[in-house]
């Protein structure tokens, strides 16, 4: 299985459209495929997924999108290999007021992370649910011009603000992670933070800084928080992490020396685990009732990859 394979089977991972970007700016044809009869609609309720038939119904045709009112913004995601065109919809609460509210229509709003932890979702829908959930925030939180303060308009079908009064432009962003495994050839390095589920460890994390390659943010977050320093470090797979809007770069990284320094600041515990306590949390029968995150995020398959030997220098040391 290639690099890039792995991705895809990560939750928010799979976004098979055909994302037409180079149609965006063209009004006339984004507003034809909108016309279309066999046109499908993400709705949104502020920043939550909207739902119907009892938790079923993901895609709505025009009707029903159109009964709910006009939409605060709206962001063209693709096409189909069929040809469908596929809109995310933030709602406009007033709009939805109107129309008697979402429980008057059989709609319910319905949080994507409860969705992913769920698999309700089949993995193409929840990548592009993430996907219309990360572009959708960025305009809600992106309103005025980072370069003059002056309110700012759509454009480009959703994938673009302009400042009329400065002319500057203004596109999505996306925050880089890294998200790594630090093993020292037979236990891997854990650690909790205060927010986490009772007793789930998780692989450690931290956004990468300007000037820094994936490499060098690896090495220093897990010298910061576990005072463990490393040298090797090889990528794993990478996840679109739509809380609000970062790409999860997953890595292994070798370690030098297995004493632990926990920057308290950062972490509540941190500790080394083997092979088979880790195979136990995934499974749910750790003895002690410790946990790990769920398969939906990309820290269950680094330690799925550990857990099964998969790691990049496995056999070597």
């Amino acid at each position: 299985m290639t690099d890039s394979d792995r991705s895809r089977s990560i939750g928010f991972g799979l976004n098979p459209l055909d994302r037409m970007s180079g149609r965006r700016g063209d009004d006339a044809f984004v507003r034809g495929l909108r016309d279309r009869p066999t046109a499908r609609f993400l709705l949104f309720d502020r920043e939550t997924p909207v739902l119907g038939a009892q938790g079923r119904e993901i895609l709505f045709g025009p009707g029903r999108a159109a009964a709910l009112g006009e939409p605060e913004r709206e962001v063209f995601l693709g096409c189909g290999q069929d040809g469908t065109a596929l809109f995310a919809r933030a709602l406009d609460p007033a709009a939805v007021e109107r129309a008697g509210g979402l429980a008057a229509h059989g709609l319910e709003a319905v949080s994507l992370r409860t969705l992913a932890t769920a698999g309700r979702v089949a993995p193409d829908l929840l990548g592009e649910l993430g996907g219309a959930q990360s572009v959708l925030n960025w305009h809600r939180r992106h309103r005025h011009c980072a370069n003059c303060g002056a309110p700012s308009r759509v454009s480009a079908a959703g994938w673009r603000r302009d400042c009329e009064a400065c002319g500057a432009q203004h596109f999505p962003r996306v925050d880089p992670v890294v998200i790594m495994l630090a093993t020292d050839g037979q236990r891997c390095l854990l650690g909790r933070q205060p927010r986490f589920a009772p007793g789930m460890y998780s692989a450690l994390a931290g956004f990468l800084e300007p000037g820094e390659t994936i490499e060098d943010a690896v090495r220093r977050e897990i010298l910061e928080e576990a005072g463990v320093a490393c040298s090797e470090v090889r990528y794993f797979a990478s996840q679109p992490w739509p809380f609000p809007s970062s790409l999860m770069i997953g890595c292994f990284a070798l370690a030098c020396g297995t004493d632990i320094a926990v920057d308290r600041e950062e972490l509540e515990d941190a500790r080394w685990f083997g092979h088979d306590e880790v195979r136990a949390m995934l499974d749910g029968t750790h003895a002690a009732g410790l946990s790990a995150p769920l398969p939906y995020a990309i820290a269950h398959h680094l330690l799925k990859a550990y857990a099964e030997g998969e790691m990049p220098w496995a056999g070597r040391l």
